[in-house]
């Protein structure tokens, strides 16, 4: 019981304590220094770090932004498939228009002349067969071509599969040529037009600078040394950028990133907000699993002849898809965020005492005589004196 009493009084005298800072002069050159030289720290850090290095003087927004590209370039390819033919910008980009990227087509296995009627499946664990009975009419495989009729028929003299309804002659699933079908492309170029808007500061740009005219864009190619502010690109130097080989990236495709990045200080002249390009492949290239690399997809050509036969050429294209992304935060100055940070600053400086007071009770050899000045004990203060 005499316990219990002796902890709630002690409870209740804390709680109506009042504590007061002391000062105490310690004439010490070790104590001085390492006084000195943490609030010098502190003070270096505020200053140089917070409000010069990340500019904590101001406030900042981040990028709104919109892209456009336009690719031009001009190959020419000679198969047995399709002969001698040029492609053009029609041809290559597909589609013609997507938002904040575009793809380029740079190799191709082309299935021509196919129609709709009934042919042998392509062999696979699942179509091989020896009479009717294993095919199953009306059955369609996921990883198939077409509809199976219910006919097991001859595929060659050794192999016999199920007969399937489909676009025949069908595709084979086969490696992509190799240097790829349209190698010049690495010299086709594209537009890129980027605008961005940071609308807390109502600040408007775009990557075709003031300085850049009808001439100088007409002849321009982007590089970081002699041409930093064109907006035009060579696909090859994009890829080269992220350190990849264009021809050999093109045989199965891949994706590509072209990073703008608008870093901003509203305080100086607006002249000095420019773009910063870099470029990074995006899909994953793993040495040691090499299972459907790259990048591709299917797509047809249809077309019919005077017997009114629907017709059509399946390709199957590999190519390099270019993601532009777009970053970028710009600062003004702004007296609340200063306030802020020299607030927190001066609040660190608190540190200095807390330090200091550890080092002077735990090394010092008047500790003793430290405690007992640093802390004392005043009983029945009276707020107003008695008569």
């Amino acid at each position: 019981m005499a316990q219990n009493k002796g902890c709630s009084g002690s409870l209740c005298q804390c709680f109506f304590e009042y504590g007061t800072p002391k000062i105490l002069v310690i004439r010490s050159r070790k104590v001085g220094t390492i006084n000195r030289l943490i609030q010098a720290v502190i003070i270096a850090y505020v200053i140089g770090y917070v409000c010069v290095l990340k500019r904590g003087y101001q406030d900042t927004d981040t990028v709104l932004s919109s892209v456009t590209t336009k690719v031009k370039g001009i190959a020419l390819t000679n198969s047995s498939d399709l002969g001698l033919r040029v492609w053009d910008v029609a041809d290559y980009v597909i589609p013609p228009q997507e938002e904040n990227s575009f793809f380029v087509l740079t190799n191709l296995i082309i299935t021509p002349n196919q129609t709709q009627t009934q042919c042998p499946e392509v062999p696979s664990p699942s179509s091989l067969c020896t009479s009717d009975s294993d095919c199953i009419e009306g059955f369609k495989d996921a990883r198939g071509n077409g509809v199976r009729t219910g006919k097991c028929v001859k595929y060659s003299d050794t192999v016999k599969t199920c007969e399937v309804l489909a676009w025949c002659p069908l595709e084979i699933d086969r490696e992509p040529p190799e240097p790829p079908m349209l190698a010049d492309a690495e010299n086709f170029t594209v537009l890129i037009k980027n605008n961005i808007r940071y609308p807390k500061f109502n600040f408007n740009k775009r990557n075709i600078l003031p300085h850049i005219n009808k001439t100088y864009l007409t002849q321009c190619i982007y590089n970081a040394t002699t041409d930093p502010d064109c907006p035009i690109f060579k696909l090859k130097d994009i890829v080269e950028g992220a350190k990849e080989d264009f021809q050999t990236m093109a045989v199965h495709g891949g994706v590509m990133g072209i990073q703008i990045r608008w870093d901003c200080d509203l305080d100086m002249s607006t002249s000095w907000c420019v773009p910063k390009y870099s470029f990074r492949r995006l899909d994953n290239k793993d040495p040691e699993n090499t299972v459907a690399p790259g990048y591709n997809f299917r797509f047809a050509k249809y077309y019919k002849f005077g017997n009114d036969v629907e017709t059509r050429t399946l390709i199957k294209g590999f190519g390099i898809r270019f993601d532009v992304m777009v970053f970028g935060k710009a600062g003004k100055f702004s007296i609340v965020p200063m306030l802020l940070n020299i607030g927190a600053g001066l609040a660190l400086l608190g540190l200095v005492t807390v330090v200091c007071d550890w080092i002077v009770l735990t090394f010092m050899t008047k500790r003793n005589q430290y405690k007992v000045e640093k802390f004392s004990y005043m009983d029945d203060f009276n707020l107003l004196s008695e008569e």
